[in-house]
């Protein structure tokens, strides 16, 4: 796996590259579907490839580990063979959930033991078992597993948090480098910085992860319900310190302003639920703004969902069929709404990138925010 630098943005750190792995080049900047269970809510795989335009896909270490079960994964061949995608996925190491589940685990120096929220059995985590999941798993790209700490978070712990991480980060690369892929290509392992909204952790955390010398490096514990300003000045700390010739993930982000924001920190990757999520919920975003679908003025609005997605689901079928469908409660209107947003984001970080090979980016981001904050 090889991240390559391709422009720089004259207005500001955005940077436009191509990450190459065995199962097919990556355009950056990048947004990632999230496919959790190995399925993105709503969509079959031809829709994510050829109408989203999806170049990488996420998948969920802890949910994966749970149902099917790495046996079953293995059995198929890995993950790509048993959904049928052939193009790279991510995995998340499961951290995230960790920190969800905060009822239900326990944090020790070994790792996490947890109850599944399936069925309540039990179960343990550790750096080493993680590695070995995610060898079985297949993901192109498989992640540290780290504590992502909570907002707010008291200075002393996530301090302690933040030494435990790196400890769990040396051995999950000591695994990765003693073991061997299963399939024939190659994984990378990507260390993810933390630090809570702490600038000196951050900047102990990112030092520490950027001397590992990964192809992509990570950075998590945000979006979590800091607001906004604290989730940026975070972003900044961590991209002045992570390589510049090196991939930078922000995990988790977001909004669509908030990915353009970060973007412009010099941010490469990104993945949310946020798109697939709200879709189900009949929240749309556009370039002119967000719907809300369901609301009473789009009743019997006949315009196309967005004009502006020429031979497209959103171009062929109108707002009030889509309203429609969320009222009678159809199926179909989630599938249509998130097939929506996510073409929605994946068009967004597309002409993102063409504005970094302008050399225009850091204007026309100040001139498209406004227009997607806008409430329709």
């Amino acid at each position: 796996m090889k991240f390559t630098i391709q422009h720089t943005d004259k207005q500001s750190k955005a940077r436009a590259g191509i990450l190459a792995t065995d199962h097919g080049d990556i355009q950056t900047p990048i947004f990632m579907p999230v496919g959790t269970l190995g399925t993105v809510k709503g969509l079959h795989q031809a829709e994510l490839e050829n109408a989203v335009k999806a170049q990488i896909i996420l998948g969920n270490t802890y949910h994966l580990y749970l149902r099917p079960k790495t046996d079953i994964i293995q059995q198929a061949g890995g993950l790509h063979k048993f959904i049928h995608w052939d193009k790279p996925i991510l995995t998340d190491s499961g951290g995230y959930q960790v920190y969800s589940l905060s009822g239900q685990r326990k944090i020790v120096e070994e790792g996490v033991h947890f109850r599944s929220h399936i069925d309540g059995s039990k179960h343990f985590f550790t750096p080493e078992s993680i590695m070995d999941i995610q060898r079985i798993i297949g993901a192109d790209i498989i992640m540290a597993f780290d504590e992502c700490t909570p907002y707010p978070c008291e200075y002393n712990y996530a301090k302690r948090s933040i030494a435990r991480t790196h400890r769990w980060l040396d051995r999950c690369f000591d695994q990765f480098n003693a073991t061997e892929p299963i399939y024939d290509y190659k994984q990378t392992l990507a260390p993810i910085v933390q630090g809570s909204t702490y600038k000196d952790l951050r900047k102990e955390s990112a030092e520490y992860i950027a001397e590992k010398g990964a192809e992509i490096n990570a950075i998590g514990g945000l979006s979590v319900g800091e607001p906004h300003e604290d989730m940026y000045g975070m972003t900044d700390v961590c991209c002045e310190i992570l390589p510049e010739d090196k991939a930078r993930y922000l995990m988790g982000v977001g909004l669509p302003e908030n990915i353009l924001e970060c973007i412009a920190l010099g941010i490469d990757m990104f993945d949310c639920v946020l798109p697939s999520r709200n879709a189900r919920h009949g929240l749309l975003y556009t370039f002119e703004g967000v719907i809300h679908m369901k609301n009473k003025k789009w009743e019997n609005d006949f315009s196309p969902i967005d004009a502006s997605f020429e031979n497209h689901t959103s171009s062929f079928y109108s707002k009030a069929y889509l309203r429609h469908l969320f009222h009678v409660k159809e199926l179909l209107a989630a599938q249509i709404a998130t097939l929506h947003n996510l073409t929605f984001y994946l068009k967004l970080v597309t002409i993102a990138r063409e504005k970094i090979q302008e050399g225009t980016f850091g204007s026309w981001k100040d001139y498209i925010i406004p227009r997607l904050r806008t409430k329709l």
